[in-house]
């Protein structure tokens, strides 16, 4: 009896797959068996290859580190994947300003940036459902801030709802496996225009900007879509929009932090906790100035 090895779906970095059995994989290629034919893969155009396996669908339960993988989430169109999360996307206020987020958790559990709420202690939070009657907008104003860090520009939060609702959730995808020119979308509010989408691509994955490794992408991000999530065309979030460069004859640079940072911001959490008994919690501090240096005395 021949043993046929499981399905696996090839994942281009283009957009679209195609499915069926690797053959064989080198540095040059992928082969694979479409059951019709026979289908070389060039190496430099697989983002991931996934592999049909009844293990791993455990890997889409969210666990201890409050996010959660889709290790069969399939490449789509940017419209259907808005339709089917953009759901999950939020937009967080403050009394000194306002940005973006998406929901990680059933249980409320939400990111966006450090700085879209640091140094506040009230939070509200706007959902965008769709109802029966088209968009359902509720906005939750008991929001607890969970956890902090300036340093990554990260904050964890937390719808607190009485009657323990549970929220639709976004997957986090593997930024490491990022390619340049890749597509990826942003949900937003830039200046507050809510659920606002912008696709561009992958500049470059890995770019170090003042101390910090951004996703470089063309993929437009302004003020408002801080802390909102970009995505892969798997509807992964790969990275957290965070910031652009704004200088004259210039666009197309925005930046978002890596899945990757993200990923260790969670499982650290209690190291940011947020404590509310703190006067100092949340807030950051400007450095001091330096002294300037005395002239030199002439001999």
């Amino acid at each position: 009896m021949v043993t046929r090895a499981t399905p696996s779906t090839v994942e281009l970095t283009q957009g679209g797959s195609v499915r069926g059995e690797v053959l064989s994989e080198s540095a040059e290629r992928v082969v694979v068996d479409l059951g019709f034919t026979i289908l070389q893969v060039p190496r430099d155009s697989v983002a991931r290859i996934v592999k049909d396996a009844a293990s791993t669908a455990t890997d889409a339960i969210t666990g201890a580190d409050l996010y959660s993988t889709d290790p069969i989430a399939r490449t789509q169109s940017v419209k259907d994947l808005v339709n089917g999360i953009g759901d999950r996307v939020v937009l967080v206020k403050t009394p000194s300003g306002l940005g973006s987020g998406f929901i990680i958790h059933q249980d409320g559990y939400l990111i966006t940036n450090d700085h879209v709420v640091a140094g506040e202690t009230q939070v509200t939070v706007t959902v965008f459902a769709n109802g029966e009657k088209g968009m359902d907008k509720q906005t939750w104003e008991n929001v607890k801030i969970v956890a902090l860090n300036g340093d990554l520009d990260l904050a964890l939060l937390k719808i607190e709802t009485p009657d323990h609702r549970k929220f639709p959730t976004v997957p986090l995808g593997d930024s490491d496996e990022l390619k340049q020119g890749q597509p990826v979308f942003a949900i937003g509010a830039p200046l507050g225009l809510e659920r606002s989408v912008s696709q561009g691509i992958i500049s470059l994955r890995n770019r170090l900007e003042s101390g910090r490794m951004y996703i470089q992408t063309t993929t437009q991000i302004n003020p408002g879509n801080s802390g909102g999530p970009l995505f892969n065309l798997r509807g992964e979030v790969v990275g957290v929009n965070n910031m652009k460069i704004v200088a004259a004859g210039a666009e197309g640079l925005g930046f978002a932090i890596p899945g990757a940072v993200l990923k260790a911001f969670l499982k650290n959490r209690d190291a940011f906790a947020y404590d509310p008994a703190n006067p100092n919690a949340g807030f950051r501090y400007n450095k001091p100035p330096r002294p300037e240096a005395s002239p030199p005395k002439p001999l």
